[in-house]
């Protein structure tokens, strides 16, 4: 038999893949249901549906129960933005009694195709290699099921996978119900399977109510496979890391790290300086150009993109930000922020949605910019508020400038012309337009426009008296 979906055109139906996702997390202990908790910027359902899509099934199907409307209002939404192309059926499970109910729900999907992957949305650092791996090896091998196995150092908590003396899995044993012997079995479950079809309908289908929650265990399954004749094996994945599902938030945390290193890992192969990867954090989105620094303490979240031949940090926030070439971001905070080639920010400077800096320009230190355009050259160098403004190129803003933008109702813009020179301690009531050129004295409020080349003074005269 080969599969479809993978390269490899079926003999006797399709290739798909059923994701389950409908378990209520409560050792999470939140009101978000634990596939959409995110990591590295995106829900950890987002990393098993684009693994999921890359393996080109003919169709993917979420077992969606906790929350289902709102998990499935996310996926639908986020298709485009996320890359799937391949079609998506989900499957309610109105009754969360473990993954083999899970599993018989969605037998009517699984019907469709001759072989089908079956895995977790709670299992966000698996890899396309991996599950690729694992189909060819089940291909290969011509076998009934499966199992995603990996050897873990500390075992406890996940099912031990029992072999027998030919490699064949023999069964499954829970942790809670290893005796000593089997719990010193480090080789685990993933959770991970590839499924025949026909001989899954017919071992599902046989399940009982386990435990004291009176669970269907879909790992009750490879006895009743091999029961009927069928071969269950078990395929190794190559890290350990790969096989780690998410139940609580000590796990979250585990698997934002290793999603972490895993990005920071493939910029520095591409050209991209961390000097200190355990203080560097990226999300999945981010964007580096080659030789770039990111120095301690530099978080880029959202689709920031930052060039080519920049400096970022130490211990800088951006999100959703588009840094030029041979940029300078340092000891600052950006959002929703366009900086262009050769302009420094920083240090301390805020820089807020709509602010378009550059090219060769400066904001410095305790400087705060919002929905403003600073031209080509222009310098915003300290303890200034300009906001709602337009500053053409080579403009000089003296420090403790502020635009006053707001009325109490609305807000209104300044422009200041080409090459205009502001004196420190300026207050700009707006709307008001500065003319190219112009020089505006320390000190002044303006509230009227200035002519190009203009003087602005705007102060009362000092007035000196002797002292009582």
């Amino acid at each position: 038999m080969k599969l479809s979906g993978t390269g490899r055109k079926a003999e006797h139906g399709g290739f798909g893949v059923l994701i389950l996702a409908a378990g209520k997390g409560t050792r999470m202990h939140s009101d978000l249901p634990k596939v959409l908790h995110p990591l590295s910027g995106r829900p950890m359902i987002h990393y098993v549906l684009r693994i999921a899509n890359a393996l080109k099934p003919d169709g993917i199907g979420v077992v969606i129960g906790h929350h289902g409307d709102e998990v499935r209002k996310l996926i639908q939404d986020s298709l485009k933005d996320w890359g799937i192309s391949r079609p998506i059926t989900f499957i309610r499970q109105e009754d969360p009694t473990g993954s083999g109910a899970a599993v018989l729900e969605a037998l009517p999907f699984l019907k469709k195709f001759q072989t089908s992957l079956v895995t977790c949305g709670d299992a966000p650092l698996l890899t396309f290699d991996t599950l690729f791996a694992l189909i060819n090896h089940h291909r290969n091998q011509k076998g009934q099921v499966t199992i995603l196995t990996a050897r873990m150092r500390d075992p406890k908590g996940y099912g031990r996978i029992l072999r027998s003396p030919i490699g064949e899995v023999l069964r499954i044993v829970e942790d809670a119900h290893a005796n000593p012997k089997e719990a010193a079995i480090n080789e685990i479950n993933s959770g991970t399977y590839c499924f025949e079809v026909p001989l899954l309908v017919s071992a599902v289908k046989k399940l009982t109510p386990q435990g004291s929650k009176r669970e269907f265990y879909l790992t009750d399954c490879m006895e009743h496979v091999r029961a009927e004749g069928g071969r269950v094996g078990g395929f190794p994945a190559p890290s350990q890391e790969e096989a780690i599902g998410i139940n609580n938030r000590v796990q979250l945390a585990q698997a934002d790290r290793i999603l972490n290193r895993r990005l920071l890992e493939r910029l520095m192969l591409s050209g991209v300086t961390v000097v200190d990867p355990n203080q560097t954090y990226v999300d999945s989105d981010v964007e580096v150009g080659q030789d770039s620094v990111l120095l301690p303490g530099t978080i880029l979240r959202g689709k920031t993109k930052i060039g080519k031949q920049c400096r970022i940090g130490p211990y800088t926030v951006m999100e959703d930000c588009s840094i030029g070439n041979e940029c300078s971001v340092v000891f600052s905070f950006l959002r929703d922020a366009r900086i262009l080639e050769k302009t420094s920010v920083g240090p301390f400077s805020h820089v807020r949605p709509g602010t378009v800096a550059g090219p060769r320009a400066r904001i410095g230190n305790f400087t705060e910019v919002k929905a403003s355009k600073i031209g080509y050259g222009s310098k915003v160098p300290h303890l200034s508020y300009i906001g709602d403004a337009e500053l053409a190129e080579d403009v000089n803003i003296g420090a403790g400038t502020i635009t006053c933008n707001y009325d109490g109702k609305e807000k209104h813009r300044t422009t200041i012309g080409a090459k205009a020179f502001v004196g420190s301690n300026v207050n700009f009531v707006a709307p008001v337009k500065i003319g190219k050129g112009a020089l505006i004295a320390a000190g002044s409020t303006i509230t009227e426009d200035v002519p190009e080349g203009d003087l602005a003074i705007a102060r009362s005269r000092q007035v000196n008296k002797p002292r009582k």
